[in-house]
């Protein structure tokens, strides 16, 4: 190697570069993550050293984007499913020119910092979903391609404006987990050809080597799931990276897996290839040999590693991004203009986004949900069917997206319409097969898209599996709506494993989830409605399999609803003692509470749906529903009881069931686990004495 030529950062190991420009800008992105790790002694370099020039090519020539608008509609997606590997992101929108300064970068992992240590929606301009768990990326990068591919089939009419692809890059770790295979099968069998998953093959974790406990061929497994795989051979070659992601976009009919064979931390001599690189700082020596072999200066700092030449060569995705987005504009008033019926359309479904704050809900959907309220609400049903009613009411508005773990007809959400296919992305519901934690994942990635409210469901003794989904769409403040039936025991015969009992009370601990378990009829098409109007959160609606009494006539119950607890009757004042209870327990304390009064006690009955958001509700309704002066207290529920200490005080009483069910018929399981108007009352007569003598 000539010296002029080894003058020129990265080209040692830099392989089709442009420019003497380029190749510095892709030898300053690989030292970026080194440097900044070791200045802080924490933080993970090591796949963001070994991907950034893949990295690089993805940005500057593959994705459709547009720094300047990084909210762009007919932008291409990229999902960091390796979450760890967040450096790799943020140096990667830093060079190509979004809101994000290398002082962002130098902060990362602070407090406060644009950077935090793995991506976080909303918080870094062009991150488009938290992600770190592993596989979660992974899993809803695929239900974000379902929807793009299916408003690209419903809206596009081959005019090339909503043909988005969806890119994700996922490590060994994100392939091992399970929700990963759960969601790489339905999107082999659906046919989801706008997605590209990139697979870093560097065949490490942080125990050691990945065959101390994985063995398989992920390329045949791939291939068996249904998907095309292609392979990346030689990592730092940028033309041989860019003409695999080029093909790789193409439609096939299959998804894609590119396997890229990686060596982490690349090029440190000392620790690449081991898993000593997957966190920590390199050390002070390796990392200046790391600068000197990529050549620059080993006191190198991120100023002057980023010279006027990496932004002059890197900012050229800017006016690339402009130039994008201006030819689209240009498709998109050529689409409104051949097709306005069908630009109408989804102008009316961008007004009810769920993303917007708040959304519009239309008249069409308002007397969907009339019609529902007219015939649904007034006999005594199980409120699995009448949230049927409204979800077969609101797809037909095309406001919902979504299906059910292979148990839609049990839980009530068959609609008619045909299913989503690989030849009918248009579909109007996903099969998802016996796979609940990928369809939580999924109904993430097509609540990032923004056009529809999804929804998936299951039994609610099955929203376990869903675990590490809901609570990363909790974080986002995803508009995901979990539909779980056969609410509690009184499921009856199926026995223990099926009956519900700590599910409710656990995801309640979910920061920012609201879980909605209403009464009656009624009671569900308020909360839907009360859902459809605020701002975007996951709800979980819990819903019984048993018919439920209505309850007796309210008036403005969409409001009470709203508030998330109410007084749906009392005796006198009300003001001696008060029963609260949510779902099928209400009609149980309306029960208990008129034979509580024939002493003349003066008790009143609150229906609470959601404590969540009776505990956000304002001061002066929670003193009118539960007020101060009212200290005997019970709550009832037909489960674990510890969110209702909050609410009835060291003086109250809490009625539930804190031990696993038993087979038999529902009404005999409730009545073995004290769920009776009798308990009730005693508890009610114990919580009255104690007030009086305290």
């Amino acid at each position: 190697m000539s010296p002029s030529t080894a003058a020129v950062p990265g080209s040692s190991i830099i392989r089709g570069a442009r420019s003497d420009a380029e190749s510095r800008a892709v030898a300053a992105a690989i030292a970026i993550p080194a440097v900044v790790v070791q200045s802080k002694g924490h933080g993970h370099a090591g796949t963001a050293m070994a991907m950034a020039p893949l990295a690089h090519v993805l940005f500057h020539r593959v994705l459709r984007h547009n720094p300047a608008d990084p909210e762009w509609e007919g932008r291409d997606r990229f999902i960091l499913s390796a979450g760890h590997a967040s450096l790799l992101l943020y140096t990667q929108l830093h060079l190509s020119g979004y809101d994000l300064d290398l002082s962002d970068i130098a902060m990362s992992r602070t407090l406060g910092a644009r950077t935090p240590g793995h991506p976080e929606l909303g918080v870094t301009p062009g991150v488009e979903m938290s992600t770190g768990p592993l596989g979660q990326g992974f899993a809803s990068a695929i239900g974000l391609a379902i929807s793009l591919r299916r408003d690209e089939s419903l809206h596009d009419a081959h005019e090339g404006v909503w043909g988005a692809d969806v890119f994700t890059l996922a490590g060994d770790g994100c392939l091992q987990e399970g929700v990963s295979a759960e969601a790489a099968s339905l999107a082999g069998a659906l046919g989801v050809d706008n997605l590209v998953a990139i697979w870093d093959d560097n065949r490490i974790t942080i125990d050691g080597p990945t065959d101390l406990a994985f063995s398989e061929n992920v390329r045949e497994r791939f291939r068996a799931y249904g998907w095309r795989v292609l392979d990346i051979v030689d990592f730092h070659d940028l033309d041989e990276i860019e003409r695999i992601l080029t093909v790789a976009r193409e439609r096939t009919g299959q998804p894609t897996l590119v396997a890229v064979r990686s060596v982490i931390a690349s090029p440190s001599t000392s620790i690449e290839g081991t898993s000593a690189a997957h966190a920590g700082a390199l050390g002070e020596l390796e990392t200046a040999n790391v600068l000197a072999t990529l050549g620059f200066s080993p006191d190198s700092t991120l100023t002057t590693l980023v010279d006027d030449s990496v932004r002059e060569v890197t900012r050229e995705t800017q006016s690339r991004g402009v130039d994008l987005h201006r030819k689209w504009q240009e498709r998109e008033e050529l689409w409104r203009a051949h097709h306005p019926q069908l630009a109408h359309r989804r102008d009316e479904l961008m007004l009810s986004a769920p993303l917007r704050m708040p959304p519009a809900v239309s008249a069409a959907v308002e007397s969907a949900l009339d019609a529902v309220t007219r015939t649904d609400i007034e006999t005594p049903t199980a409120t699995r069917k009448t949230n049927g009613a409204v979800i077969a009411a609101l797809a037909s508005k095309g406001v919902l997206f979504g299906g059910s773990a292979d148990l839609s007809g049990s839980t009530n959400v068959a609609i008619p319409g045909d299913a989503v296919s690989a030849s009918h992305p248009e579909g109007d519901f996903i099969h998802f097969g016996i796979r609940e934690h990928a369809m939580a994942a999924i109904l993430s990635g097509i609540a990032l898209h923004g056009l529809w409210r999804p929804y998936g469901s299951t039994y609610l003794a099955f929203s376990d599996y869903q675990r590490p989904s809901i609570r990363l769409a909790a974080l986002m403040n995803l508009p995901t709506t979990y539909i779980y039936t056969h609410d509690s025991v009184a499921v009856g015969e199926d026995g223990p494993t099926h009956q519900p009992v700590e599910q409710i009370a656990s995801l309640r601990t979910v920061p920012g989830l609201s879980v909605i378990r209403p009464a009656d009829a009624a009671e569900v098409v308020s909360a839907w409605r009360a859902v459809l109007s605020g701002p975007a959160s996951p709800v979980a609606f819990v819903l019984s399999r048993q018919d439920v009494p209505a309850l007796p006539p309210r008036e403005n119950l969409d409001d009470k609803v709203r508030q998330g607890a109410y007084v749906v009757w009392q005796h006198g004042e009300g003001d001696d003692i008060a029963l609260i209870a949510t779902g099928s327990e209400v009609a149980l304390i309306l029960e208990s509470a008129r034979e509580i009064a024939r002493d003349g006690t003066a008790v009143r009955v609150i229906s609470m749906p959601c404590v969540e958001w009776f505990e956000h509700a304002d001061s002066e309704w929670r003193q009118s529903v539960l007020p101060d002066a009212i200290r005997a207290r019970v709550a009832v529920e037909a489960g674990r009881g510890d969110v209702w200490y909050r609410w009835v005080g060291l003086n109250g009483r809490v009625v539930g069931i804190d031990e696993f069910g038993e087979s038999g018929s529902g009404s005999e399981v409730l009545a073995r686990k004290g769920i009776t108007v009798s308990a009730v009352v005693s508890a009610a007569r114990e919580t009255l004495a104690a007030t009086a003598s305290a």
